[in-house]
């Protein structure tokens, strides 16, 4: 085992294992400001200044700026050199690494703004840093994150942050305890699925988030299915990703499997907690999941505030089989609907 995410002298914990499994992905292989290959650093963030739980992984050229902007905004780590505290872990792991992180940093970084490429002078790194953390510019000037608002808490939301504010999502937590929200799941068509039949296939598609599943109806005889169907989940503090399966029908012998597929719920729910009420705000992009090697995403999948609501649009290749996609609509819906 490589020794570059524990120290030699200490038995390696299991947060230290999930820290170095979040190190591997392949979002997390190139630095999240300037993409340099390999970092081999890590800012935490202070929760108690507006910046809140960073949480990415950084090139040694990039650390140097975060660290210049003093600890009390961007805590500076080293992967290999430095001891860890359960709470250094902690903030790295519930962040879930540089996809999430950018997916609401740079939400609305615009396309000719000139990003750091590994080669890139001090001062543009400076420039882009300091306009990503501490103004943070490509967030519309009304919602700039605060600490109240963003500290990634999704796997312990309950825990006390230390700040003199929380939000009203994080009260709402604290009353209902036990779930964070409702999941709205529309299954709205497939495409070119496989073949399980003679010809065809009688295609359903299943849910599973922990202990809940639910399924739609079956469609006879049909590779391009439309469902338009609604399932809904509750979400709990600790979640995993909703896994989605789609099964052939038989009647006469068990159903066959034609593909599954991974959802990632992280990047709905940490833009939930960062913007709170939607209602109040007007339609606009609030995050983004990253299509990636390690997922099943056709295309990266937008988290928007529509009419009041949070909606994601997800496209699925399916897993496992030799073709289909899944056309998902995700709604976020709070406790009290």
């Amino acid at each position: 085992m490589s020794n570059r995410y524990y120290r030699p002298d200490k038995p390696v914990s299991g947060k230290w294992k999930k820290l170095r499994d979040l190190m591997i992905r392949s979002d997390n292989r190139i630095c999240a400001d300037c993409c340099t290959p390999d970092p081999k650093w890590a800012t935490i963030g202070c929760r108690c200044y507006r910046s809140a739980n960073i949480g990415v992984f950084i090139c040694l050229k990039c650390s140097e700026v975060h660290r210049s902007l003093g600890a009390e905004i961007s805590k500076v780590l080293s992967l290999t050199l430095d001891e860890w505290s359960e709470t250094d872990m902690d903030s790295m792991i519930q962040v879930g690494g540089n996809s999430y992180a950018n997916s609401i940093y740079e939400a609305f970084l615009p396309k000719d703004y000139p990003k750091p490429k590994p080669d890139s002078s001090n001062e543009e790194r400076t420039k882009f840093i300091r306009s990503k953390y501490v103004s943070q510019d490509f967030l519309t000037p009304s919602l700039r994150i605060v600490s109240s608002k963003l500290s990634f808490q999704t796997l312990e939301s309950g825990k006390e942050l230390g700040c003199s504010v929380t939000s009203n999502s994080s009260k709402k937590n604290e009353e209902t305890g036990q779930f964070l929200g409702n999941l709205k799941v529309k299954i709205v068509r497939g495409s070119n699925l496989a073949v399980r039949d003679m010809l065809t296939s009688d295609p359903y598609v299943v849910l599973i988030l922990g202990q809940q599943k639910a399924q739609t109806t079956v469609k006879k005889s049909n590779l391009n299915p439309v469902w338009n169907e609604e399932l809904k989940f509750s979400i709990p503090q600790r979640y995993g990703a909703l896994k989605l399966q789609v099964y052939d029908h038989d009647v006469l012998s068990a159903d066959d499997i034609m593909g599954e597929a991974e959802i990632d719920l992280q990047p709905m729910i940490t833009a939930t907690m960062a913007f709170g009420d939607s209602e109040l705000l007007a339609n606009m992009q609030i995050g983004k999941w990253l299509k990636t090697s390690d997922n099943a995403l056709v295309k990266d999948s937008i988290v928007n505030i529509v009419d009041g609501k949070i909606k994601q649009e997800v496209l699925l290749k399916l897993q496992n089989v030799e073709s289909g996609e899944i056309e998902l609509e995700l709604e976020w819906m709070p406790l009290d609907e």
